[in-house]
């Protein structure tokens, strides 16, 4: 019997212990961007829970690069051919001008804009329409891909649950108002502004542009509430009745917002809500996938090392100067790295050295983990930065438009890499900034660093994933880690109601003061004259005696 002790203690402690079960909730992924890497970033949220055992319906514009999931269904509703064919040519006209930020928003109220009229068309597509008018599924939670689509709040709306944002960039005043985080221009760098290297603050100057920078980009998020509002009048609350939520009102209904940013490694800090996630890296694999056999052998046979260029997704090399794409290649050809480069048209390549791979799509995030890559020719797009930066690779970036210019001059200052204009490029100074970049170890070194406290969280940006969303489908929305501020009219907010009180205080204590005063005064100059007279009486009384 005593044998038996040992097993039978063990069977009594395992039914002791609580177990966790963990009950898969039905989740809608609305991810409309125009964008394929956003899209990436998006598909690495769903995947993650996906895995934790959740059931997901992904509605999207394009089908996205993601391996076949039990618990993933694909919604793919394409943009009408019209719709195809200006977006084309308004990505051909950006990356041929180099749109700065400032233009890119301008832009989206001057002219008609492929970013916001596609999504709203887009949400009026029959596939997508009947899964917010007749759902055939009772879905517990929406995760709304940001991207200029605000508007999309209906989604959650119509379906009546909890809604959770998620923004493949850094804070901006656009996202920061989502949750009311603070943006304040003295110490909070805005989009675009990088901090001069080795400095934690801003001085005279940058903050002068900070401010200008912060005072336009919250003027432009003014404007596009307004047309946001529309937006959803139009497509959402027209046909719903008089109890159908307002747009502001599912502003103040957003549970979570998810970053794609990590402010301990990426700086500077900055204050922010319980309601802003940092899951900084979330499309990174935690174990890179193996690569296709060729591009194996290509990388693993460079004795010196390896260099990855790629332009993202959205910028094609067709819209690029045909000088500048032969200096590219000029260059590259010549180098003793392997070189893979993404190229779209396989059967139109700038030539066929035997050292450049060509590739229309390839695994960024593997390539950028395998240890022979040495460098990262980049657009700096905020994806592709945060993966070599995980990855510790040193990085040349070609900025094109957006907020890329901006994030190439922060990862440059931060002493992970050098940027160049595409559009003005010479020979030359190509070879030379790339010899720089490869013979410096300073730049591997500054980037190894970063990749150490990238890396280095209480919890894996997956993790903070499946908690915080779990955190929310458990508190039914979890409105409980909302700032007041989100719940307060313009005049709350900034106290004005408290200060003119204040000021009509003032004004009034001063006003019984001056009243005050006068009678004091004139009381006291009675008594003055009063004693002054009665002293030249008694002199004159004396003299006449006298």
């Amino acid at each position: 019997m005593e044998k038996y002790l040992p097993i039978s203690l063990l069977v009594v402690l395992l039914l002791g212990i609580e177990t966790s079960t963990i009950e898969g909730a039905n989740i809608l992924g609305v991810f409309s961007s125009y964008s394929p890497s956003h899209v990436i970033v998006h598909m690495a949220v769903v995947k993650t829970l996906a895995d934790r055992g959740h059931n997901i319906t992904v509605l999207t514009q394009m089908k996205p690069k993601f391996e076949p999931h039990e618990n993933v269904t694909v919604i793919v509703a394409p943009p009408s051919p019209a719709q195809q064919s200006i977006t084309k040519e308004y990505m051909a006209r950006v990356s041929s001008e180099k749109e700065s930020m400032f233009s890119f928003m301008t832009n989206l109220f001057l002219r008609p804009s492929p970013v916001l009229n596609g999504q709203y068309e887009w949400t009026l597509h029959p596939k997508i329409k009947a899964i917010y008018e007749n759902p055939q599924t009772k879905y517990d939670l929406v995760i709304l891909g940001l991207m200029l689509n605000d508007f999309q709040l209906g989604f959650a709306a119509k379906l009546r649950c909890p809604v959770i944002m998620t923004w493949v960039g850094v804070p901006m005043p656009a996202m920061d108002s989502q949750v009311a985080n603070i943006d304040d221009p003295s110490y909070v760098p805005s989009l675009n502004v990088a901090l001069e290297p080795g400095k934690l603050s801003m001085g005279f100057r940058l903050r002068c542009v900070n401010f200008i920078t912060h005072s336009f980009l919250s003027t432009i998020n003014v404007l596009m509430s307004h047309k946001m509002q529309e937006f959803y009048n139009q497509a959402f609350a027209k046909d719903s009745g008089p109890n159908f939520p307002s747009y502001y009102d599912m502003k103040r209904r957003i549970s979570l917002l998810f970053y794609n940013y990590h402010a301990p490694s990426e700086g500077p800090i900055r204050p922010t809500v319980p309601q802003s996630i940092e899951i900084g890296g979330i499309q990174v694999k935690e174990k890179p996938d193996p690569l296709p056999k060729d591009l194996a052998e290509f990388l693993d046979n460079g004795t010196d090392g390896a260099i990855f260029f790629s332009l993202g997704t959205n910028v094609k090399f067709s819209g690029i100067r045909a000088q500048s794409v032969e200096i590219l290649y000029k260059v590259l050809s010549k180098l003793p790295q392997r070189v893979v480069w993404k190229w779209d048209d396989k059967e139109n390549t700038p030539g066929n050295a035997s050292n450049i791979y060509f590739g229309n799509w390839l695994p960024q995030d593997d390539i950028l983990a395998h240890p022979k890559t040495r460098l990262f020719i980049t657009h700096a797009g905020k994806g592709g930065i945060a993966e070599a930066q995980y990855h510790g690779v040193p990085m040349l970036a070609f900025p094109i438009f957006a907020d890329q210019p901006g994030n190439a001059e922060i990862m440059a200052k931060s002493g992970f890499g050098l940027h160049l204009d595409v559009l003005t490029l010479t020979e030359k100074i190509l070879e030379e900034t790339i010899g720089e970049l490869l013979l410096n170890p300073a730049y591997r070194e500054s980037v190894g660093r970063f990749s150490a406290l990238y890396r280095d969280r209480p919890l894996t940006a997956r993790q903070s994933v499946v908690y915080w969303t779990e955190y929310v489908l458990r508190h039914q929305g979890a409105y409980n880690l909302q700032s007041p501020l989100l719940h307060m009219n313009f005049v709350a907010r900034h106290n004005l109601d408290v200060y003119g009180t204040l000021l009509v205080f003032c004004l009034v204590a001063l006003l019984i003061l001056r009243m005050l005063f006068r009678f004091v005064f004139r009381k006291v100059l009675r008594v003055v004259r009063g004693h002054y007279r009665a002293k030249a009486s008694k002199n004159k009384l004396k003299d006449k005696i006298l």
